[in-house]
């Protein structure tokens, strides 16, 4: 049978894949011949950032090395709700370490595989946010040092999801979950608290740091390809919002991650070598209360009645992130806005 490719009228929407685009422009997700690392059958909750930001890595780093890619995974949601035993929704080499040592069991295997002379297959490492920044920092740490040749993926859900939803070091201030309620004078997780992993990263100088969001697909695919052609330790840092934890509709991950990138709570960007290559712009600066507000993990904030202080506290946090990364150009927004008005 005679194979037709078909159109899909996409360019210019936020719908995945963009197909009406020229071939070299299209994400991997918009190929028939994608590799569905991550396939049908896992256990996600609806709405799940960490399944799409899984998948999409991956696939992403299966095109860059022509399929020739093994992964090791820590404990947690990403390991629990894909492997079930006696099942799996893996397509592709996939081990299981404890929630402590994956960066540790990926370089065990990136040493196997240089012992065997097997320069041609790459490892990449993924945990969730406690699995990097709590207990598996040690050993990621050490990774970095010894400038081991692996990909180290943080899925970014900002508390332990498979455990009830329990503070993490990721955890961001104000936030309500299961260790930080939302009750007393300062409800929620305190301030001040916490590991920036992505600064961590670049402080070790590895060859090639790098943050991402579920719902830039173009960037994030273009970093995990980049990094895939680079030898040595390298990090990848995915938002990865979580329905479940975080008290949002389903529907709503894609936009959640969006907002928090557009607001300035979490800075879109790549390094190498410890200094800032690049920064994905914001391009439409939002106050953080259109972020927080679709989340019930901050609902204490706004009823019943505003916490005008904290909400100040945390719009602080996100302009010095505009300033510091340099995520903002307020001339080329209103630019921008000016082009789009005189068009219609």
């Amino acid at each position: 049978m005679t194979f037709k490719p078909i159109k899909f009228y996409q360019t210019g929407s936020f719908a995945v894949g963009n197909r009406l685009l020229s071939e070299n422009l299209r994400t991997v997700q918009s190929d028939i011949a994608r590799s569905d690392s991550l396939t049908l059958g896992h256990r996600a909750c609806q709405g799940c950032g960490e399944a799409l930001g899984a998948r999409y890595a991956l696939d992403a780093a299966m095109r860059a090395t022509g399929n020739k890619v093994l992964a090791t995974n820590a404990t947690g949601c990403l390991e629990v709700f894909t492997t079930p035993y006696p099942e799996t929704s893996w397509q592709i080499p996939w081990l299981h370490s404890v929630f402590g040592n994956t960066a540790a069991v990926a370089t065990g295997i990136a040493a196997a595989l240089r012992a065997k002379g097997r320069q041609d297959i790459r490892v990449v490492a993924q945990a969730g946010d406690g699995g990097t920044e709590d207990i598996g920092f040690g050993c990621l740490s050490g990774m970095f040092e010894r400038n081991d040749d692996v990909l180290f993926i943080c899925y970014d859900n900002q508390a332990y999801m498979n455990t009830g939803v329990q503070r993490s070091g990721a955890t961001p201030p104000a936030a309500r979950t299961a260790t930080t309620e939302a009750v007393g004078s300062e409800p929620g997780n305190v301030f001040g608290q916490g590991k920036n992993l992505p600064q961590i990263a670049m402080a070790h100088e590895i060859p090639y740091v790098a943050t991402a969001t579920v719902s830039e697909l173009h960037d994030l695919e273009a970093k995990v390809e980049k990094a895939m052609t680079i030898r040595g330790a390298r990090y990848l840092h995915i938002l990865v919002p979580c329905p479940l934890g975080w008290g949002s509709e389903p529907s709503a991950t894609i936009r959640i991650a969006r907002l928090a990138k557009e607001t300035g709570l979490f800075p879109v960007f790549e390094a190498e070598d410890g200094e800032i290559t690049g920064v994905s712009k914001i391009r439409h600066k939002l106050p953080v209360e259109s972020y927080l507000l679709e989340q019930r993990r901050y609902a204490h904030l706004f009823a019943p009645t505003e916490n005008r202080d904290v909400l100040d506290k945390i719009q602080a946090i996100a302009d010095r992130n505009i300033v510091r990364y340099g995520l903002w150009d307020q001339k080329t927004e209103e630019d921008g806005n000016m082009s789009i008005a005189t068009e219609q």
